[in-house]
């Protein structure tokens, strides 16, 4: 079914009167999104995603519970939208002028451009008019699909290949592995995954200014107004900016590993908290250096270190994690030693003596980064491969597989980006391995007064 087909047979659809009125009495508001990278996922300590986190403080300013109904495919959205069943929808959404007669849109609060992707040493087409005979594989019905329709009027030797049931993400990886040539990818998604496959090339922009906007039904005329004036609002546009820079700031500046900043901090930051990190660690028989190498790889042992989700610290703890842990200021580099060290023993006792070292660290490392549930969820796909569920081996080729839909919507905690956790876990194991040199050849000189010991858990 076509989107203009589907939006043709929603209009036909019984509305209801005085929206607003009828949401808040409700006391909640109805959003369609997606389970993915740019819109809404499980993080480790709360949902997360762009889409996620502007309509929460949409619904907040509401004084609304938020309601997620999760849809996959575009025409599906415009159907439940207009059949009255949800009040929005925020999913990365493409303003199309076509369907402005359809649809009620908000305002626009970001552009984005579609992208060519190759692999470096495959195809380079450099123009449209250069991909004849070069065939693209995209994800069926989305927009890129109806671009290239409008694209091969003017250049009928355009060919590609509409994959059902895949999505973007998944089509880069494709594309980095060379199962296939050449993809379309929005700019956004494209930058949120280009750290994670080095040997992809953006060829040229195909298309470039596509707008991104909420989508309303076009007779909810009160929420309308309630989303325009939100977005009207001078702190909606900060909000913007730190989203903005949470999730896509510094990505073409991604640098895998440092090693000359991290030499450095050895010796001028490292010795603050040497002994901090040695009891804590002995009290539960770790290695004071692994405890160090998670710490650096956290915040790079500034102790006033904090993120947009609010974790804070040297260990950068929630409020909630840090509660549960004993920790009453996060910001006290002891009690941040103290309550990592403690809920990295927690996590390391969950998992179990089933597992063997060092593959039950290595877990647990994986779980502080990317959250209990989603380790758990890797585990259960690697069983249901055919995989030791007990060797961090087989459970870190899985973890990438949480951003794939054909397996994370049979898991009970969803879309994660499942590469972060396997490229955390790999980076600590660096900075342990430079910390052991380092310390044997040298010693390092701890600073400052003895920490109190870490006591365990009631």
């Amino acid at each position: 079914m076509t989107l203009v087909a589907t939006v043709s047979l929603g209009c036909e659809q019984k509305l209801f009167r005085d929206d607003l009125e009828a949401i808040q009495a409700r006391g909640s508001l109805r959003v369609i999104t997606r389970n993915s990278g740019t819109c809404y996922y499980e993080g480790p300590h709360r949902p997360e995603g762009f889409e996620y986190d502007l309509v929460k403080a949409f619904a907040d300013h509401l004084g609304l519970a938020l309601d997620l109904v999760i849809i996959d495919s575009e025409p599906d959205m415009v159907a439940e939208l207009l059949r009255g069943d949800a009040d929005l929808i925020a999913a990365n959404f493409l303003v199309k002028e076509d369907l402005r007669r359809y649809l009620g849109y908000g305002p626009v609060y970001g552009q984005i451009a579609q992208l060519m992707v190759g692999r470096r040493g495959g195809p380079r087409p450099d123009s449209i008019a250069a991909l004849a005979g070069q065939p693209v594989w995209i994800m069926a019905g989305a927009f890129h699909e109806k671009l290239l329709n409008e694209l091969k009027k003017h250049h009928p030797d355009l060919t590609w290949m509409a994959l059902s049931d895949y999505e973007s993400e998944e089509l880069l990886e494709m594309v980095e592995t060379g199962a296939i040539p050449l993809t379309i990818a929005d700019s956004n998604i494209m930058a949120l995954n280009r750290r994670f496959y080095p040997e992809l090339d953006v060829l040229f922009a195909i298309a470039e200014g596509q707008s991104l906007a909420w989508v309303l039904h076009p007779r909810n005329t009160q929420l309308r107004t309630a989303v325009d004036r939100w977005f009207a609002d001078p702190a909606t546009a900060t909000l913007l900016e730190r989203l903005q820079q949470h999730y896509y700031g510094h990505l073409d500046d991604f640098n895998y590993i440092d090693i000359t900043t991290f030499q450095e901090r050895m010796k001028t930051r490292l010795p603050r908290y040497q002994l901090f990190f040695e009891t804590s660690a002995g009290d539960i028989g770790m290695d004071w250096k692994l405890l160090a190498a998670l710490a650096y790889q956290e915040s790079h042992w500034n102790p006033r270190a904090r993120s947009f989700t609010g974790v804070r610290g040297l260990m950068m703890l929630t409020r909630q994690t840090a509660k549960e842990m004993g920790v009453s200021n996060r910001l006290d580099p002891e009690q941040s030693i103290i309550g990592g060290t403690r809920y990295l023993n927690d996590l390391h006792r969950r998992i179990g003596s089933e597992v063997p070292e060092p593959d039950r660290t290595f877990m647990a490392l994986a779980a502080y980064n990317v959250g209990w549930g989603h380790l758990q969820d890797a585990r259960t796909l690697a069983r249901r491969l055919g995989k030791n569920t007990d060797a961090w081996s087989d459970v870190r080729a899985v973890l990438p597989l949480l951003r794939l839909k054909k397996f994370y919507r049979k898991l009970p905690h969803g879309y994660a980006r499942g590469a972060e956790p396997v490229q955390y876990v790999d980076r600590i194991r660096t900075y342990h391995r430079i910390l052991l040199r380092q310390y044997e050849e040298t010693g390092l000189r701890p600073l400052g007064r003895k920490p109190p010991p870490v006591k365990n858990r009631s």
